[in-house]
């Protein structure tokens, strides 16, 4: 430890090249201590019950609000991002209501695979060149990534409660490395949003309480990915044709004039992902839903849960010649399908 404090700086330095070498967009560094403001915010999004079915963040709740907690042994966490942006207007896809809009990070291959090798390369050659020990995360442990990034200075906190970054905008992924080693950290990141309030007012359903809070049991991401069983009916005519997620609050944003488009072609999608026709999708049986979308993010939250979205989206498109394509999954295996193919028959009739 005592080599890591004397060369801080040096370790910084030497670090931060590498991660841009690695294709990182952006390196930060902060201290594995508490996160200001964290546990009180955190606490009362859970007492609301605004995480819906989300049981998960319940758990290891004092490793969220204090990353030494989940590692005491770690001193800094190296918090790195990496650009998705889109090439196109995420918000032109709206208009072609026949089609499925797939949110522009699950278009390509799925972030946890590609961040995650190149956060473990990063790590090995960290250990390689100063030593300590190191353990990574990209959104698959109990680690608040978006406080720890605006701690470590790679970006703020939206009133959309995303991370914006001056230098990129908001089209990026987070990944950190915990280690040993007492590394210098940079100055944490103040708001700048300002009294702009896009974000806000572009929701479809209003699933900002107010700025800087989300209602996460209104948020079409939440709807579409997390929650399992029938949308609510007041809200099934708002998601229009997103099926797989939603990027109206992050595309309005004025600080993504700053945008980097993606270096990784991986992330870029392909003829499966890029405004899918919604009849050829719902005719999709559980074999091939997963080769369809085998290596993609939208692959782990199954047939059942996908075919529904795309059936509200048909429900929502206002063609007439796609009640025939819902009336054929009425009588589907699952109750939450054929619940959403008769809405959609309904709303098509």
């Amino acid at each position: 430890m005592f080599a890591a404090r004397k060369w801080g700086r040096r370790v910084k330095d030497a670090v931060v090249a590498r991660a841009l070498e690695e294709g990182f967009s952006l390196c930060r560094v902060a201290r594995a201590g508490p996160l200001p403001g964290v546990p009180e915010g955190l606490r009362a999004f859970l007492a609301e019950g605004r995480h819906g079915e989300m049981d998960w963040m319940e758990k290891r709740l004092e490793w969220r609000e204090d990353p030494s907690a989940l590692w005491p042994e770690a001193r800094s966490v190296i918090v790195l991002g990496e650009s998705y942006g889109p090439e196109y207007d995420p918000l032109a896809g709206l208009e072609a209501r026949e089609r499925g809009l797939i949110s522009a990070y699950a278009r390509g291959r799925d972030y946890h695979d590609i961040v995650k090798k190149r956060l473990k390369r990063l790590g090995r050659w960290l250990i390689e060149e100063f030593g300590g020990e190191i353990k990574v995360f990209v959104d698959t442990a109990p680690v608040a990534e978006k406080p720890l990034a605006q701690a470590a200075g790679l970006g703020w906190q939206g009133k959309h409660t995303n991370l914006v970054s001056r230098e990129m905008g908001s089209w990026f992924f987070i990944g950190s490395i915990f280690t040993t080693l007492d590394i210098e950290p940079d100055p944490a990141e103040s708001d700048h949003c300002g009294g702009c309030r896009r974000c806000l007012d572009v929701c479809p359903t209003e699933a900002f309480p107010a700025p800087y809070q989300l209602d996460a049991r209104r948020c079409i991401s939440y709807l579409t990915i997390e929650h399992a069983g029938p949308v609510p009916e007041d809200l099934r005519s708002k998601l229009g044709n997103r099926i797989y997620g939603c990027d109206d609050c992050l595309a309005v944003c004025p600080w993504n004039k700053f945008a980097v488009a993606a270096a990784d072609m991986r992330y870029r999608g392909g003829t499966e992902t890029d405004l899918p026709a919604l009849e050829e999708l719902a005719g999709l049986d559980d074999a091939a839903f997963r080769a369809r979308f085998s290596g993609s993010p939208i692959k782990r939250i199954g047939r059942a849960r996908f075919v529904r979205n795309v059936l509200y989206a048909i429900g929502n498109s206002g063609a007439g010649r796609l009640r025939a394509v819902a009336q054929e999954l009425c009588e589907d295996e699952d109750p939450v399908v054929a619940d959403a193919a008769r809405w959609a028959m309904a709303r098509l009739g």
